[in-house]
């Protein structure tokens, strides 16, 4: 199954994957001294809808609107967990978190996207870079847009088609849109 471009455009698209990227946890300062926890992922998605991302690349382009009101202040993003690791609850282990591990039935149900927490992609050998990843919509985040431009110079990895990008924005909407219920 072919999923990804690899081909590099000029602006962030929904859908595109990029390596190494940041998200910034916690900044304290204490007797002048400052401390910025943070968490490199290896590999991210870009969740943020196209169209938002397409207006903001316009609006920041050509000065011929005359508000900034098309400008995003962040790009919601998520991890994208090397599969193996996310199966054996290892995945979040650097920041000692302690995660479930998946037997095969119930890992089945995420690998044929049957859990609507999570999305799971084999890019099999069409990017030699990326393994077979799980998304955990519970664990998005928000990138200001000017830092991942910069991410992009030298993190862009290759972007979802269309079809397949469709699937994950319709069930990460799913999955925030969801009704809770109580215990």
């Amino acid at each position: 199954m072919n999923w990804v471009d690899t081909e590099e455009d000029t602006r962030i698209r929904q859908g595109d994957i990029f390596s190494d990227v940041e998200y910034f946890l916690s900044f304290s300062e204490e007797a002048g001294v400052a401390e910025i926890k943070k968490i490199r992922f290896p590999h991210a998605i870009v969740l943020t809808q196209d169209c938002d991302l397409a207006q903001d690349n316009d609006c920041r382009s050509s000065k011929t609107n005359s508000t900034d009101n098309a400008q995003l202040l962040s790009v919601l993003m998520a991890p994208m967990y090397n599969a193996e690791h996310f199966r054996r609850g290892e995945h979040l282990s650097e920041l000692n978190l302690d995660m479930l591990t998946w037997g095969s039935e119930k890992y089945k149900t995420i690998k044929s996207n049957n859990n609507p927490r999570y999305h799971y992609l084999d890019p099999g050998p069409v990017v030699a870079k990326l393994v077979p990843v799980v998304i955990d919509f519970k664990h998005y985040f928000s990138v200001r847009q000017t830092n991942l431009k910069e991410i992009y110079k030298k993190g862009f990895l290759c972007t979802v088609k269309a079809l397949y990008r469709e699937d994950v924005a319709q069930r990460f909407a799913a999955f925030l849109s969801r009704i809770a219920l109580p215990q």
